[in-house]
């Protein structure tokens, strides 16, 4: 009996709004540095979203690649980031990025945090 091999998802992607705006930072404020995504305890759903500037890869990135950027995953997130998409939305109040991710079961009411 053989085995089927099935096709993993990325583990993370670039909208066309995030990958447009995270270009104006690594060619304006931020350039020559990457953005370096995380997961961490907190929130009342007990996770969050973290985002920072590193001038270089650490040895627990993932480095991922999407419309010609590149982006690092803190190897600890990566199992409940597989699958998710990086938005990029402004409105009259806010503007920033959002995660899309297949993984979360559900968000607090303030949408600050997320449990899968």
């Amino acid at each position: 009996m053989a085995l089927q091999k099935h096709e993993l998802p990325p583990l993370m992607d670039l909208s066309d709004a995030a990958a447009t705006r995270l270009r104006q930072l690594y060619e304006g404020a931020e350039a020559g540095r990457l953005l370096r995504i995380s997961v961490s305890t907190r929130g009342c759903s007990g996770m969050s979203y973290e985002m920072e500037w590193v001038d270089a890869p650490g040895p627990q990135d993932e480095v991922v690649k999407s419309q010609g950027l590149t982006v690092l995953v803190d190897s600890k997130a990566t199992l409940f980031l597989v699958g998710t998409t990086m938005d990029y939305r402004e409105d009259k109040l806010t503007r920033g990025f959002t995660f899309e991710n297949p993984n979360e079961k559900g968000r607090c009411g303030c949408g600050e945090s997320f449990h899968v």
